[in-house]
């Protein structure tokens, strides 16, 4: 009985002494940081009663301007919470060097799928970042805009349904989903070269799988949390991310497109068809190999991943940020008028096109100003490679610890957006912007890691919204949140209940 008490009292001795090394570490650095808590650092309520953003604006408004960053814990894993836009800058382009890699989560070996642009480091990242940049030139954008403007036009016409069921029922319309329908549509064709059909079909197949990624993950939120906050241990361990059946399915589809286009000599000026200049000739050849090496070219899984992240990145953030600036013009009808009327004065009653878009210089601040306001994604995560000494300071981040840059709460700081909760597109001509610092405003983050996709995801929103604009008039029903409800569990910014409007034909 002693022995057992004996060892017991070791095993509590040492898990305190653990638990107080890891917890006391930002103390010891010197660094002002939150106290945190036993197991859940400074996570208390995250993904029940707080998302991300929310724990980042607590932290956030305590240290801005006492210190380049605060120290906090993701459960047991050391955070710095940058607050100092200077050093923002540092770290996303200066001294990028250092911060190459975002420490995510990737198993090429047992989760195919999850070796791709977003999560992949070092020399992997900087190769394929290389083969893929040149599908999101402008001239690459020009060939594709006629795809998402032909998906436009079937946009226009779900909507046209859904006004006249919202008649007959005395209702409004939920306007995220068809959002969310038109985005996978024109990424389901421009990215699997394959025509969906959920713009005409809300149940068909692709608009259930992208559906699926996000509400019905293969793990609990608590695992999924783990796996965010230790890539590193999660793959050790061999875990995975992705379910078996939508692994399947995206490689499958991937799969049979390419083998139809090389059997057929099939070309649509694509993605699929840039990753089809870029695959090994001798696929087996190729996967003997440890990690990932593309001096060959690519396997169909490294296709498969880069195409699947494409479709996974692309639908939901481009079609929460339609989803959202809609909201936005509903509230504010003056604004709508005048993003219509531009609209009206470019295209003169003619097609849409990629230069046309570019003369819509309102449509843009108003796209801007909705990023500023609903940033999707709320925080940049990188990984110090080495020890950095933080400039004109005695503070350093040592190798290994995860970095945060606060996107959501620089972008509602009243001192950089004066009025942060308003709706202000002015926010965004040419003279504000020059007058505030650079790295105030980062919805796609910055430097060399930067969304590789923005310009296509501002094509396709662009091109949605003014389909939609040219035909419908939006305002608010019974039914629409002010404000917004939104979904702690979300990985990207979501609402709980979905955006209901009022929708009127023209």
């Amino acid at each position: 009985m002693l022995f057992t008490l004996a060892l017991l009292g070791v095993a509590l001795l040492l898990a305190y002494r653990f638990y107080h090394n890891i917890y006391t570490y930002w103390a010891r650095k010197g660094v002002p940081h939150e106290r945190p808590l036993p197991l859940i650092g400074n996570l208390k309520g995250i993904g029940t009663k707080y998302h991300f953003r929310d724990v980042n604006q607590r932290i956030y408004d305590k240290f801005k301007g006492k210190a380049p960053f605060a120290g906090m814990f993701m459960f047991l894993k050391p955070t710095a919470l940058i607050t100092d836009l200077d050093l923002i800058k540092q770290v996303l382009i200066k001294d990028f060097h250092y911060f190459q890699d975002r420490g995510a989560f990737n198993n090429v070996r047992d989760d195919p799928l999850t070796g791709h642009l977003l999560t992949l480091e070092g020399e992997e990242w900087k190769s394929m970042r290389q083969k893929l940049t040149p599908v999101f030139t402008s001239g690459k954008m020009k060939n594709m805009a006629g795809v998402v403007v032909d998906v436009g036009h079937r946009l226009a016409d779900a909507m046209d349904k859904e006004v006249e069921a919202a008649k007959v029922e005395e209702g409004d319309v939920e306007i995220k989903d068809l959002c969310a329908r038109f985005t996978t549509d024109v990424i389901g064709s421009c990215a699997f070269g394959l025509e969906c059909y959920s713009l005409q079909d809300p149940n068909a197949e692709f608009r259930q799988k992208g559906r699926m990624i996000f509400e019905k993950p293969r793990h609990s939120a608590a695992v999924q949390l783990f796996i965010l906050t230790n890539g590193k241990l999660a793959k050790k361990l061999r875990m995975k991310v992705l379910r078996d059946d939508l692994s399947n399915f995206f490689l499958s589809a991937v799969k049979n497109t390419i083998d139809y286009r090389l059997k057929n000599g099939v070309k649509r000026n694509d993605f699929i068809d840039l990753l089809i200049e870029l695959r090994a000739e001798d696929q087996e050849a190729v996967k003997k190999g440890n990690g990932i090496d593309l001096s060959h070219g690519l396997t169909l899984e490294q296709m498969a991943a880069q195409a699947f992240v494409f479709f996974v990145a692309g639908f939901e953030t481009s079609s929460s940020t339609m989803a959202f600036c809609l909201y936005e013009l509903a509230l504010q009808p003056d604004i709508q008028e005048k993003v219509r009327d531009e609209i009206n004065r470019v295209l003169q009653g003619g097609e849409m096109t990629y230069d046309a878009l570019a003369e819509m210089t309102y449509l843009d601040q108003v796209l801007a100003e909705t990023l500023r306001k609903h940033p999707i994604v709320s925080q940049l995560l990188r990984e110090a490679n080495q020890t950095y000494k933080v400039p004109n300071t005695e503070f350093v981040i040592e190798k290994g610890t995860t970095v945060a840059i606060p996107v959501h709460n620089i972008h509602h700081n009243a001192d950089l957006y004066p009025d942060p909760e308003k709706f202000d597109p002015s926010r965004f001509e040419p003279e504000e912007i020059k007058s505030r610092h650079p790295f105030s405003y980062l919805p796609f983050g910055d430097g060399p890691r930067n969304c590789i996709g923005l310009r296509f995801g501002k094509m396709q929103a662009k091109i949605g919204i003014v389909s939609l604009l040219q035909r419908f008039k939006f305002g608010t029903s019974k039914l629409t949140e002010i404000p917004l409800t939104l979904d702690p569990r979300s990985p990207t910014l979501g609402t709980k209940y979905g955006i209901h409007l009022k929708v009127e034909r023209i």
